[in-house]
This record gives structure tokens, sequence and C-alpha cells, in this order.
């Protein structure tokens, strides 16, 4: 498996762990308009990272390339849906902001970990 077979396959997978961790953290410590801050950012960010990765891995399909036109207007289109989603759950006090934050935050949590696991696999394995 190449470098980034293996950094997405864990990105993926830690985004799922990385939800369900701080949604059961959220759920046991917290209010629950914070902890359903947390499940709806974590929902929302990680939905999305699945649909891209999916929307890109058809586009860049051989035979069947996708024009970036259409790339792009499918990411502008959830782009416009999470705004919308996330307008409706603050505006509406639905949810705490700063655990939307927390949620919204498990791609980003998960991308660090990874970086952070390869880079220590080129450290350690240039050492040896």
């Amino acid at each position: 498996m190449n470098i980034q077979e293996r950094i997405l396959t864990f990105v993926t997978r830690t985004n799922w762990a990385l939800f369900v961790l701080t949604s059961l953290i959220g759920l046991l410590l917290a209010s629950r308009s914070f902890a359903f801050g947390i499940i709806c950012g974590g929902l929302i960010v990680t939905v999305n990272f699945h649909l891209l990765h999916r929307t890109l891995k058809k586009a860049l399909r051989p035979p069947h390339l996708a024009s970036h036109h259409a790339v792009l207007a499918k990411y502008y289109l959830r782009f416009i849906a999470s705004g919308v989603i996330l307008f409706l759950l603050i505006s509406n006090h639905l949810v705490n902001p700063l655990g939307l934050f927390v949620g919204l935050s498990v791609v980003v949590a998960s991308i660090t970990l990874a970086t952070a696991r390869e880079l220590k696999r080129l450290i350690f394995k240039e050492a040896v």
C-alpha cells in the first residue's frame, strides 16, 4: 500500500473513531446542547469528507474522467448545504457553537494524527 492510500485509509477510519469518541465524551460530560453540537458538527464534517472522497474518486477514474466544472459544482453545493445547516443549527439555538466547533474539528484532528504518524514513520525509517 502506498503512502497516499495508507493516509486516506487512516484518516477515513480515524474520522469515525474520533467522531464516536468525542460524541460519547460529550454525552457523558457536557450539557445536552454542547453534546448535540459535537454530534452535529462531527457528522456534517465526516459525511462531507466521505462525499468529497467519493466525488473525486469517480471524477478521476479513467476512462470516465469528469470535467472539473462538475466536481466544483458538487463541492460548492455541499459547501452551501453545510453552511445552511450550520446557520439553522446556530440561529435556532439548537446547538452550542463551541460544541459545534469541536465536532467540526474531527477531520482536522484525524488529518493531523495521520501526518504525525507518517512523519514518525519517515523519521524512524531513516534512523535505521
